[in-house]
């Protein structure tokens, strides 16, 4: 299945000059959705994952699959002020813009083997920033998981050394 055919391109969103890739499309089908999750967890055979941390918001949808998947627990990572307990934050950098991620402080203990999920990997920035909250909470990054990778910006780089793994690479 060619999982691109689900992905629409908006033309100058959310500012001008940036192509938005809607995964909306590949939300609404059940049999795409279906695929991209065995995809995204044919690399994880036989490895131990804790917790699944997925960023806000559209990190949601795929990451809460992949814990019910690897019977572990989910994570959110929020943007400021969103979290109801005490948080630890993060500022990161994004492909227009900068941003700050919050997660719980009691949401990742030490030792815990942890699975980061985003929709795409662009700058590397908001990846990044989960990977330091994970660590400052004392986890273990085992992968970091992308359903898409916007192979020009080289986001990859900055996600040094760990593992990562993207569906579907423009």
């Amino acid at each position: 299945m060619d999982l691109q055919n689900y992905i629409r391109d908006i033309q100058d969103f959310p500012k001008p000059g940036i192509i938005f890739k809607d995964i909306t499309p590949l939300l609404a089908n059940p049999q795409a959705t279906r695929f991209c999750v065995e995809q995204l967890l044919s690399q994880l055979q036989n490895v131990k994952i804790d917790k699944v941390i997925g960023a806000e918001s559209r990190g949601f949808f795929f990451a809460t699959l992949l814990a019910q998947k690897l019977n572990a627990g989910f994570v959110p990572v929020r943007k400021p002020k969103k979290l109801p307990f005490e948080t630890i934050a993060a500022s990161y950098d994004l492909e227009y813009g900068t941003d700050t991620l919050e997660i719980h402080k009691d949401a990742i203990k030490k030792g815990e083997k942890v699975l980061i999920h985003d929709d795409v990997l662009a700058t590397g920035g908001t990846a990044k920033g989960m990977c330091e909250l994970v660590e400052n909470l004392g986890g273990e990054i085992v992968q970091c998981n992308f359903l898409m990778e916007l192979t020009f910006l080289s986001g990859i780089e900055k996600l040094q050394p760990y593992k990562v793994f993207s569906v579907i690479k423009y």
